[in-house]
């Protein structure tokens, strides 16, 4: 009985499987051509944010390493992990620290809660909306050290500032001729930084958190009117949880920028009277001190403590995003 070996008929699997493994490869090829076509237009941006970024932040790790100031030029050579152990054991980068905690925290959440007011307000349907939309914002579009500026000479001052003004024309209405004239600088500093500051992030806020008043869906709290839900139940079971991302989102970046703020506490206290956060702090160490090394060092512990941060404010983000395009 002898056995006859057949060849595949054309079309089946085996004899398509060539064909069909090299129109893959076609295939994936192609893709990756499409894939660099899109990216070749970002190639000089990222090679540009890379320069700028990247390779001072390397220099920034090297110099941390070493022992370089300017005082003691001769002194100079590699000092191991001496800057970060200077860094972790001084005392004012610690009180530093807790101001900056307390002085972000503050800020944050005032400036969330004072928002989130005017978001509320400005979700409404008035006359002049635009208007007062318009100038809630202009705070945030003022630059920062004018903004200081502002409040440390037009405000602040104790001889000619508004808040002292307003004072003496209020104690004169009832016939008192001794005002109290604070030095609101002096008084609480600490208090006169953060109040400058939540003036001018309070528009931040409330622009992101309007953004996610204004997606609301609208069937749903009609529905829940008609059900007989009061403006305060609306507020919680709808629009509190709807608000939940935006929230987050705001209160992360908020955070973000605020740590990394330098201007108000350099233009209205120079970091005097316990102001002192971790930017002026490096500051100080750098330009008064010339300890480039541990300035440098510093500089690697904040930056690295601010990642951490921006990694949650970047995956809130990109949840955030998720949810729109599921939606």
């Amino acid at each position: 009985m002898s056995t006859q070996t057949t060849e595949p008929p054309r079309g089946t699997a085996a004899g398509t499987a060539g064909p069909a493994t090299a129109a893959r490869a076609r295939a994936r090829r192609t893709e990756r051509a499409k894939d660099w076509a899109r990216r070749a237009p970002l190639l000089p941006a990222l090679v540009f944010l890379v320069i700028v970024t990247q390779l001072p932040f390397v220099a920034t790790v090297v110099i941390s390493f070493t022992r370089w100031n300017a005082l003691a030029p001769d002194n100079r050579g590699f000092a191991a992990f001496d800057n970060y152990r200077a860094v972790f054991t001084d005392p004012a980068m610690r009180s530093s620290v807790g101001t900056t905690v307390l002085l972000t925290v503050t800020v944050v959440l005032v400036s969330l809660l004072l928002g989130l007011g005017l978001a509320l307000l400005l979700d409404r349907s008035f006359r002049g909306r635009g208007l007062v939309r318009t100038l809630l914002i202009t705070p945030f579009l003022v630059v920062p050290v004018a903004s200081a500026l502002l409040w440390k000479h037009a405000l602040y001052n104790a001889s000619y500032g508004l808040l002292n003004g307003v004072l003496t024309w209020m104690w004169r209405l009832f016939g008192s001729d001794s005002p109290p004239q604070p030095d609101w600088m002096t008084d609480s500093p600490l208090a006169a930084v953060e109040v400058s500051l939540i003036w001018q992030w309070t528009p931040f806020m409330m622009l992101i958190l309007l953004a996610g008043l204004q997606s609301r869906a609208g069937d749903a709290i009609e529905a829940a009117r008609m059900d007989g839900a009061s403006a305060f139940d609306v507020f919680r079971y709808l629009t509190l949880p709807h608000l939940r991302r935006y929230l987050e989102l705001a209160a992360l970046l908020g955070t973000v920028y605020v740590v990394q703020n330098f201007d108000a506490v350099f233009t209205i206290t120079s970091g005097g009277l316990g102001t002192a956060n971790l930017p002026y702090t490096i500051y100080q160490t750098f330009y008064q001190a010339h300890d480039y090394g541990r300035a440098s060092a510093q500089g690697v512990v904040v930056v690295l403590c601010s990642l951490v941060v921006a990694t949650f404010a970047l995956r809130t983000v990109s949840s955030l995003l998720r949810e729109e395009v599921t939606r």
